[in-house]
């Protein structure tokens, strides 16, 4: 299931929502008696949903609180505020035991193949381990050709089964954690910057594997990624995050033809684009001073210390995220202002 350009019906009930969701990491002070003076506020008010067979695309810089989003959703970090409803149930208020049996229904495809494989273990048994722990194959022979079955999913050789990840290329491992991902049937994946470790000619194959699986499978992805060069063709709707929030958020041709925050004016003019003339033509939006610290974020909006059209009013006053037609969100003051950019560019 593919929505393309539109955005899901408000009244199809999603399948993952995420309300006020906080991830604040506390800092510690002191040298006899330590004690909490700070929080590292990764994520700090995020909300959104995701649909049945949908991939919401999620970009920004390192360290605005991407990953963090994905692993709270997974509970690897329990969130200090806020719900993650899966399928209509918090998995916020589920005790361990409880959560699980539901993990086996959502899972994550790792940045880095060649740290999220234990190198001691060959690929028939990282594969067959996770089936065994949820008792999903009974016999040896059932596990034995489900593995195979995940490899030829995934498109490599079942044959591989007794080779071990130091044996395999950068792509093949990736590969080999997406099978991991897939052992347990999972319905939803947080794709945590699944290719920014490839190379380049690599990427797209990993990107094409992905979306022939979720069409297979009906899989339901959050996929993470820097830039919103490599989520625009894979995702039906695009989250900008910056420092810890989301920023905009809107169907993705929606939001790759007319932007509405200048952040994401920003990160769209430094994805390349493969025409020279185009390229040559483009404006550029060039962002001053460095992302300031989430342990003291400033006051009103976010993204005014750097923002080239910042107002008196972005200074003192958060923008809320407002809804400027057809689903497409953003947290801006001077939203119509950057449209208006963005169209005559």
């Amino acid at each position: 299931m593919k929505f393309g350009t539109e955005t899901p019906s408000a009244e199809s009930a999603p399948l993952l929502e995420v309300r006020g969701l906080k991830m604040h990491f506390p800092v510690s002070g002191g040298i006899v008696i330590r004690r909490q003076v700070g929080a590292v506020r990764a994520v700090d008010g995020v909300d959104f949903v995701i649909h049945r067979g949908e991939t919401l695309g999620l970009v920004g810089e390192s360290g605005c609180g991407k990953s963090t989003v994905g692993r709270a959703i997974l509970q690897l970090h329990r969130p200090t505020e806020g719900s993650v409803l899966f399928d209509g149930e918090d998995l916020t208020r589920l005790s361990a035991a409880e959560l699980r049996s539901r993990r086996r229904h959502l899972q994550m495809i790792f940045q880095d193949p060649y740290a999220s494989l234990n190198p001691r273990m060959s690929v028939g048994r990282i594969l067959a381990e996770p089936i065994r722990a949820h008792g999903l194959r009974k016999t040896k022979r059932e596990v034995d050709a489900r593995v195979e079955e995940l490899l030829e999913l995934v498109g490599l050789n079942p044959n591989f089964v007794s080779r071990y990840p130091h044996e395999f290329s950068g792509g093949q491992r990736q590969r080999i954690g997406i099978a991991r991902a897939l052992a347990v049937e999972p319905e939803f994946i947080v794709c945590d910057e699944p290719v920014s470790a490839l190379d380049v000619s690599i990427q797209a194959q990993v990107i094409n594997l992905l979306e022939e699986l979720q069409d297979r499978l009906g899989l339901t992805y959050l996929f993470i990624a820097h830039g919103l060069g490599v989520v625009k063709h894979i995702s039906d709707r695009v989250a900008v995050m910056y420092l810890g929030k989301i920023v905009e958020l809107g169907a993705s041709e929606e939001l790759y033809r007319r932007p509405r925050h200048p952040y994401t004016r920003a990160l769209l003019s430094a994805a390349p684009i493969p025409d020279p003339l185009i390229e040559k033509r483009r404006q550029r939006v060039i962002l001053l001073g460095d992302v300031p610290s989430p342990l003291d974020p400033p006051a009103g909006c976010r993204f005014h210390t750097r923002c080239p059209m910042a107002v008196s009013r972005c200074r003192v006053e958060e923008p809320p995220l407002v809804d400027g037609g057809d689903g497409h969100l953003a947290a801006c003051w001077l939203a119509d202002e950057v449209e208006q950019l963005a169209s005559a560019a």
